[in-house]
């Protein structure tokens, strides 16, 4: 079987190692969703995984509702993109844009007051961060209530992921991965406790994953599936979204893009005893391993060992991680030594600035001071 060491071939993009780094939100582009060049440095710094999967980056006005997160969807975030991107590819590395589009988890402060959109007209559990009100410090307000999408607005959708995409490939991204989990718009058509839908797009499993289908086939018509990924959650509730049958549901979504032919499909999949939810059925990875021929990612609290013991496995293909690589930017080198890790910072993920993003010591960085 084959090693976390041994390169992989993702469609167009050759990997040299199977240690991904997984897309991590951290909220260091401009109040305008605009990159900025400390995410050039802070993506330089972690060119060593075999894949870097960017942080989740919105393909509309309507899509994006987090703080400092940045977009691809207008030309100046692309030109600010590419120096990003070239600085990871200076170091050796590869890179893909996640796409994102938020459905109800946009608040309507980014909206001008208008509803955000979803499956159906429901209400996330929670707050959300968004900008401080002029008179308030306040940047955790609940969520708004969404409105349902109409089928005629589809259309646009799928137009703003092709354009996201076409943008990812100008801005130098080796390719793109489709945000389709953790809750987020695919994700609130795909289960059934969030899509109460009676037309083309709700219902049965094979109405609730059209979404997924047709987004998917539209990058992959706009720039390849040799270039395309996509990312599902096949397990346990995220954000308020869940499904009461998910493993005959995400079998077929992963049976339908090994039909499109993406280029890798990449999973967060809570295990037992995991410090970002706790699954509440089996694992579905093994049904979705037997219909997706393509590679296949996991992602869920590895460390060196148990990621590779899931190769042996046959489980995977590779492993994404992701606050282990968010705090040691040499992290193939500390699992291939097994050297000790440095902590992550929680507190300091979304702040900005340098301190909890660009400052963890490398090993020989550390040894050094």
């Amino acid at each position: 079987m084959p090693s976390l060491f041994d390169p992989i071939q993702l469609g167009a993009i050759r990997a040299p190692n199977r240690i991904f780094m997984s897309p991590l939100t951290r909220g260091r582009a401009t109040r305008e969703h605009v990159p900025t060049p400390i995410m050039a440095e802070y993506y330089a710094q972690r060119a060593g995984a075999g894949l870097i999967i960017s942080e989740a980056t919105g393909i509309s006005r309507q899509g994006l509702g987090w703080a400092y997160a940045p977009g691809i969807w207008t030309d100046e975030q692309v030109e600010a993109w590419k120096p990003v991107v070239q600085a990871v590819h200076d170091a050796g590395g590869r890179i893909v844009s996640q796409l994102w589009h938020m459905g109800r988890l946009v608040h309507s402060d980014f909206l001008g007051g208008e509803p955000p959109v979803s499956a159906s007209a429901t209400t996330a559990p929670g707050k959300v961060r968004t900008y401080p009100a002029e008179d308030s410090g306040e940047i955790q307000r609940p969520y708004s209530q969404a409105r349902a999408l109409r089928v005629d607005e589809i259309p646009g959708i799928l137009d703003d992921y092709a354009h996201a995409a076409s943008n990812a490939i100008r801005a130098g991204f080796d390719g793109v991965q489709i945000h389709a989990a953790n809750g987020y718009l695919i994700d609130q058509f795909l289960r059934d406790n969030s899509n109460f839908r009676d037309d083309e797009y709700g219902g049965s499993i094979p109405n609730r994953i059209r979404l997924l289908r047709e987004v998917t086939q539209r990058v992959v018509d706009t720039i390849g599936a040799d270039r395309t990924g996509v990312r599902l959650s096949p397990n346990g509730e995220v954000q308020g979204v869940n499904d009461s049958n998910p493993a005959p549901l995400f079998e077929a979504a992963a049976a339908a893009l090994d039909d499109i032919g993406i280029a890798f499909l990449e999973m967060r999949e809570p295990r037992p005893g995991g410090t970002r939810g706790a699954p509440d059925h089996p694992p579905i990875h093994p049904l979705m391993r037997k219909v997706f021929k393509g590679p296949l990612a996991l992602n869920a609290d590895y460390h060196g060992d148990d990621a590779q013991a899931a190769l042996d496995a046959g489980e995977a293909d590779a492993i994404a991680f992701g606050r282990t690589f968010l705090a040691n930017p040499d992290l193939p080198r500390r699992i291939a030594e097994k050297l000790p890790l440095n902590p992550p910072r929680e507190n300091l993920f979304y702040v900005g600035g340098a301190e909890g993003y660009t400052d963890y010591p490398r090993w020989d960085e550390a040894q050094a001071a």
